[in-house]
């Protein structure tokens, strides 16, 4: 299994980083895929990227939240990083509108720039989306959706919105713990979507799957998510497994220890 997306970086971990990053390893996940959030969550991804290098794997960009009134430096100095280090993706970009609308403008331009900083670099790109389909897919369409790859993630869309998703040839639908929720209606039609295009994540510590729900969640819960796309798809778990852990290595390009 591959957790292609997770922040176990962040504070929430502090305590007991290492242990987490064990259990992960003992349920069987083969790497951890890391996404920045800002400038201030640079240092600690880089610091456990050093320690664990080949299974905590860095991506680098701004998030959406991540746009204030100074995101262009703050932009900047996210982009310098990329002739400093390697990086597997850039991400996690995109378009949030669900917290606040007053930098929507600004959004934008910062997540046309990091698509061009993913073609230059052939580099695939991890995209935040939240009350902004719409607005994500302008400016995806602005920059020429053909030119990228990688993944929607944190998908929980309508069905409709899946669809257009799935137009994106180059791209894969993250599924997380939300598949999981009882209320996540999307699990009615995910299975339009073919195994072959759905990875898996946690979003850790945000999203706990059921039955961890409400608590903080972990790369090891990850089993959670691929035991309901197994429901959704009426395929073995070993299956599902397989599946999703190729689908990740395909877009990344690289095979996980």
């Amino acid at each position: 299994m591959v957790d292609t997306h997770t922040h176990v970086y962040l504070k929430e971990f502090d305590e007991d980083r290492e242990v987490v990053i064990e259990r992960a390893k003992q349920a069987g996940i083969t790497g951890l895929l890391l996404p920045n959030v800002d400038l201030d969550t640079v240092g600690r991804l880089h610091e456990l990227c050093d320690l664990h290098p080949g299974y905590c794997l860095p991506m680098m960009g701004l998030h959406p939240t991540g746009v204030v009134s100074s995101w262009k430096d703050d932009l900047k100095e996210i982009r310098s990083w990329f002739d400093k280090r390697r990086y597997i993706a850039v991400g996690e970009i995109g378009i949030d509108l669900y917290w606040d609308k007053t930098y929507i403008k600004e959004q934008k331009q910062a997540f046309i720039e990091q698509l061009h900083w993913s073609m230059e670099m052939d580099l695939p790109v991890v995209i935040h989306t939240r009350d902004a389909f719409p607005e994500v897919f302008e400016c995806l369409n602005s920059v020429g959706v053909h030119n990228l790859r990688g993944i929607f993630h944190s998908f929980g869309g309508s069905r409709e919105e899946l669809e257009q998703a799935l137009q994106c040839e180059n791209f894969m639908i993250g599924i997380n713990g939300v598949v999981t929720f009882k209320n996540s209606g999307f699990r009615d039609y995910l299975n339009i979507a073919p195994i072959e295009r759905i990875v898996t994540e946690t979003d850790a510590p945000y999203l706990a799957p059921v039955p961890f729900r409400g608590n903080r969640n972990e790369p090891a819960y990850i089993l959670c998510v691929i035991e309901k796309l197994a429901e959704v798809y009426g395929l073995p778990v070993e299956m599902v497994k397989k599946k999703t852990s190729e689908n990740a290595h395909r877009l990344f390009g690289f095979h996980f220890a």
